[in-house]
């Protein structure tokens, strides 16, 4: 692993951050390949529950996709983010809760980077954009999927066909991020996060996660008759056990999970 992506666990919660603040962590096919077998230790590790992702620095979370190296697509490489954006490549959805912490710039695909995430936390001096037509930039339009769903229509587009930037405030206030805190209080908000999440039984979690987005673009009928295999399994584990036990004790469950 090279000092361009830090990765460590403290307790249940996976901490990557990505080192290149002189490029506004721009991520390079090399640091695509990295995060793509971190995001496998995440996934498979029972020990982590949760993980976090920032950038290094005041200035970006993720510039997106470092093209310093020209803009020819690979069709063999990992997509941007180590899968998670699914730009440029297969799209992967990690099985474990994702924490994205935002300052300075998220711009195009780190942008996407942050969507990606389930929970985000922006610092008041975040800005997210997607500057591609700017710079006639656009590829195969994979920046433009996750927006035009998280954010109201017309404020999505706007950002799509202008390029223009929405600030942390109107990204709060149109329900993009979860919590705006100074870029002082960024990391400890993320912990506090951290420790929220790690409060509920993983297991429940994931099956919930899997659940929710496996069945999210189909209607609410399908969704409701569907049968989800991590729900059943979760059914005889032994978190099911310990989270009813824990009830009748009046006292908060330990997790195992398993």
């Amino acid at each position: 692993m090279s000092d361009e992506l830090l990765y460590h666990v403290e307790g249940h919660v996976a901490y990557l951050t990505i080192n290149r603040p002189k490029v506004l962590n721009a991520i390079s096919h090399e640091l695509d390949d990295e995060l793509a077998l971190l995001w496998d230790d995440v996934d498979s590790d029972p020990d982590v529950w949760v993980a976090v992702l920032s950038g290094n620095g005041d200035r970006a979370f993720c510039a997106g996709g470092d093209i310093s190296g020209g803009t020819g697509a690979n069709p063999s490489r990992v997509a941007l983010g180590g899968g998670l954006t699914g730009i440029g490549g297969t799209l992967r959805i990690l099985r474990k809760p994702l924490v994205a912490l935002v300052q300075g710039y998220a711009l195009g695909g780190g942008f996407e980077l942050a969507m990606a995430a389930d929970i985000i936390i922006a610092a008041d001096n975040a800005q997210f954009g997607l500057p591609e037509v700017k710079a006639g930039i656009i590829g195969e339009a994979g920046v433009v999927h996750r927006a035009i769903r998280q954010l109201p229509h017309h404020v999505a587009m706007a950002m799509i066909l202008t390029g223009e930037r929405l600030s942390a405030q109107s990204a709060l206030q149109f329900g993009l991020v979860n919590e705006v805190v100074s870029v002082e209080e960024l990391q400890e908000t993320g912990r506090a996060w951290a420790a929220r999440l790690t409060a509920a039984s993983p297991l429940a979690q994931q099956a919930a996660k899997d659940a929710a987005l496996s069945r999210a673009g189909y209607p609410l009928e399908v969704a409701l008759s569907t049968k989800f295999e991590l729900i059943e399994s979760y059914a005889r584990s032994n978190d099911v056990v310990e989270g009813r036990r824990a009830f009748q004790e009046k006292r908060s469950p330990i997790w195992t999970g398993s």
